[in-house]
């Protein structure tokens, strides 16, 4: 669908559907994926069976999520993601994994993906997931998210900054408000649930994420969560 029909579509019957692009090396996987994407209400626009395929498809379709295997041949999922979110930031890529694997988990976060599942969540889980990808959110699968505390706790042990340095500025840096919203996202709330537990807005909490990325010199949630720990503004654990 062009630009144009998009708009049309916008202003005839509401919110153009999620157009996702289903990234998986296993025909069956992609398969019941596009059953529960489409039973969902949203645009399957292509399939792709490696890493290169994934590339090539996400330029010529621009799909607003794309769901990415990790392990698939002639280039992997992560390397995908990663040359995907330089050239086209504003896809959403959200990844599939046999293993709630931390290290993968923090390498494919840092590649640029806004979040990872493992694949025997739910289909409705997943569509959920799709979902939080398309409105800007994070997620991640229960498993994944305990696996990714303990990276958050490697990570907030490494050397400090030098002094002088954004990340090493201290007390001030982000308000209050800011800060009671990056302790609960460090506990492993989602968007929706910082809102409600903050009595905010959505949108509140998004124009939060964004002032703390900017102030503390990061480019997603887990690095602001780590950089937050460091300084001591919040704490996990």
């Amino acid at each position: 669908m062009t630009g144009t029909d998009r708009n049309q579509s916008d202003g005839a019957h509401g919110t153009p559907p999620i157009r996702v692009l289903l990234a998986d090396d296993h025909t069956m996987l992609r398969e019941a994926l596009r059953r529960a994407m489409e039973g969902a209400g949203f645009t399957v626009v292509g399939e792709a069976a490696d890493g290169e395929e994934a590339i090539r498809l996400t330029v010529e379709l621009q799909p607003d999520v794309v769901l990415m295997d990790v392990s698939m041949p002639v280039l992997d999922g992560v390397e995908a993601t990663r040359q995907i979110h330089r050239d086209y930031p504003d896809v959403a890529i959200l990844m599939l994994t046999m293993h709630a694997d931390a290290d993968v988990v923090a390498r494919a976060l840092s590649a640029g993906a806004v979040g990872y599942m493992v694949k025997d969540a739910s289909m409705n889980e997943v569509v959920a997931a799709v979902k939080m990808a398309a409105d800007g959110d994070a997620a991640l699968s229960v498993e994944l998210a305990n696996s990714m505390l303990g990276e958050v706790h490697r990570l907030a042990i490494a050397p400090e900054p030098p002094s002088g340095s954004p990340a090493a500025a201290g007390d001030g840096v982000i308000t209050k408000r800011e800060e009671e919203v990056l302790q609960l996202i460090a506990e492993g709330l989602s968007t929706p649930e910082v809102a409600a537990t903050l009595y905010i807005s959505v949108k509140t909490v998004k124009n939060h994420l964004a002032s703390i990325y900017a102030k503390l010199d990061s480019r997603d949630r887990t690095q602001a969560v780590v950089r937050a720990v460091k300084m001591g503004i919040i704490r996990i654990g």
